[in-house]
């Protein structure tokens, strides 16, 4: 099951350049948390923080807390906060020179430090949960190269899941998509919250209203409104989220 996710004060930087300005949000357990705002707001930068992958880039600093239950993801080992909080990106990154099957094994492979008995089996887990088995399941062997852009999304979702994280960060998943493909990823989306918490960052209101339970908007950094998917879109209390979910601007 999914873990709530919260971040507490968060502020984070790029050397001298502030690019997120002291967020607080709960992202409640089993639950889509859309992040939506004009390029250049913060949000990847947020989820980035979430699971310590802005610590990575050179000269990021990050400040505040975030906390996977009760658990501060930034007391933990950067290895294990990442694969208790997975992450899948805009642009499908399967490891080209790898088969189908071993872009779902090496992340358990690494993790169990040695080839496990049942890795096929959890290799055949992560892809059912991906709704990709059917697809592949007579192809394992083949590069990951040889299949379509929709299914090196839900390949590189299957290789998160295979490490059975409690919360899944989505960051544009469909973006480079085709319209079926991306509805196969939205329809994946509301089947995996019932097992994961689900944190996507989409430039594309109807999909945030299609798949979210909540959602929140960034503006130049700042949080500036949370709450309902439906409140949000609906009955926004700032007229900046108003003008922007009725596009007025961005």
């Amino acid at each position: 099951m999914g873990e709530a996710l919260a971040a507490i004060d968060l502020s984070a930087s790029f050397g001298t350049h502030k690019v997120l300005h002291h967020v607080s949000l709960q992202m409640p357990a089993n639950c889509v948390t859309a992040i939506i705002g004009p390029p250049g707001s913060g949000k990847s930068t947020f989820i980035r923080c979430l699971n310590r992958l802005h610590e990575t880039v050179p000269r990021a600093t990050m400040s505040g807390t975030v906390l996977l239950g009760d658990e501060d993801v930034y007391r933990m080992d950067a290895i294990t906060a990442r694969q208790k909080i997975g992450m899948v990106f805009a642009q499908p990154n399967p490891f080209p020179t790898m088969s189908i099957f071993e872009n779902v094994a090496m992340g358990i492979q690494l993790r169990d430090g040695k080839r496990q008995t049942y890795l096929s089996e959890e290799v055949e887990r992560a892809l059912v949960i991906a709704n990709l088995w059917s697809e592949v399941k007579d192809r394992l062997k083949e590069s990951s190269s040889k299949l379509s852009a929709g299914q090196q999304q839900r390949l590189c979702i299957a290789r998160a899941l295979a490490l059975q994280p409690a919360v899944l960060l989505m960051d544009e998943p469909a973006s480079v998509l085709d319209p079926f493909s991306t509805l196969r990823i939205e329809e994946l989306i509301d089947e995996l919250k019932d097992r994961y918490t689900i944190v996507i960052v989409t430039h594309n209101l109807q999909q945030a209203a299609r798949v979210a339970d909540r959602t929140a908007f960034f503006l130049a950094g700042e949080m500036i409104e949370q709450g309902t998917t439906t409140e949000l879109f609906t009955t926004p209390n700032d007229k900046r989220t108003e003008d922007y979910v009725t596009g007025r601007f961005g």
